[in-house]
């Protein structure tokens, strides 16, 4: 009798007969489907017993996983109940949340959660990490709630113990020295970079997100990503730094104020970073609640989650974000 099975496998188990499709179910839960069909193979062996017929077309339950079926949801929700009752106590502390910069999507959705909240309602604390590769370390390690950034660029095992709520399709730009011959143009063409070297915080492992999303976007255009450099701390230090070395810098339509620099959009293709609220799952706070509402709000009050025409976003975002 199989008494310890992990809620992870019975997890993977509901997900596949609910897609009742290996590559969607894996899409769900943020794993590889190789992962996905090892875990569904590791449940058959601890229950004895075969839960799907599978072909090349289809895959559909058996006698056994339609029976397992009922019992493995019962199973799940009396977890993420236990989940929720040793989580009980966090109502009573401030929510901490991610923002990046006071600039950014974060703090937007930040400052319409407190717009919104109730006189007696939860607190907010914000916190600022560089990059959501680096404060995915914090959520799972409960020194941080919610943070904000590419999903899609996160390792599948750290994907898989989140939970995420797509709120923006933020167009990127370029920070440009104000003499840099390409200043003068309102937008910059994408192309138009080519043979120059951009940073995008290549080197720095907290942003690890935001370089991978550049090296997609520069590809086969002839624009280069700029060496790593020493850590960076604080605003001012960055733009000393930038302004001392004098190259474009990969930004989004929201970004610092850097004196001596111009901030343009990219077109022809019109690139977006895809802009999720992430967070811990099984986390149970009424402030989280008040953040999702105020990041649902401000996307359909300000079109966020629609892409322009002529956009490039890479598919896996794509993906992640058609939740």
């Amino acid at each position: 009798m199989p008494w310890d099975t992990d809620p992870r496998l019975l997890r993977a188990f509901a997900a596949v007969a609910d897609e009742l499709h290996f590559t969607r179910a894996a899409a769900r839960l943020y794993v590889a489907q190789q992962a996905l069909s090892r875990d569904i193979r590791r449940l058959e062996g601890v229950l004895g017993t075969e839960l799907f017929v599978r072909t090349t077309r289809s895959v559909e339950l058996t006698a056994a996983g339609k029976r397992l079926l009922p019992y493995a949801r019962r199973v799940l929700e009396a977890h993420d109940d236990l989940i929720a009752a040793c989580s009980e106590a966090d109502a009573d502390r401030p929510l901490l949340v991610d923002i990046g910069e006071r600039v950014s999507t974060g703090n937007l959705v930040l400052e319409e959660a407190r717009r919104i909240a109730p006189a007696a309602g939860p607190e907010f604390y914000a916190s600022c990490h560089s990059g959501l590769t680096g404060a995915a370390a914090d959520l799972l390690a409960g020194r941080l709630d919610v943070s904000f950034g590419r999903i899609a660029g996160l390792d599948p095992a750290v994907r898989a113990r989140l939970d995420h709520l797509p709120v923006r399709y933020e167009p990127m730009a370029v920070v440009l020295p104000a003499a840099h011959r390409l200043a003068p143009l309102p937008a910059v063409p994408l192309d138009a970079l080519a043979g120059e070297t951009v940073y995008a915080a290549a080197g720095n492992d907290a942003t690890a997100e935001w370089t991978g999303l550049a090296e997609r976007l520069f590809a086969g255009r002839g624009i280069a990503v700029a060496p790593p450099l020493p850590p960076i701390r604080g605003r001012d230090e960055f733009t000393r730094v930038m302004g001392k070395l004098g190259r474009p810098v990969l930004a989004t339509s929201q970004f610092i104020e850097m004196p001596g620099t111009v901030l343009r959009p990219l077109t022809d293709p019109v690139p977006l970073s895809p802009v999720a609220m992430v967070w811990r799952r099984g986390i149970r706070h009424p402030g989280l609640g008040l953040l999702r509402t105020a990041a649902a709000a401000l996307a359909a009050e300000h079109a966020w989650l629609v892409k322009p025409s002529g956009s490039w976003l890479p598919e896996a975002d794509q993906a992640a974000m058609s939740r």
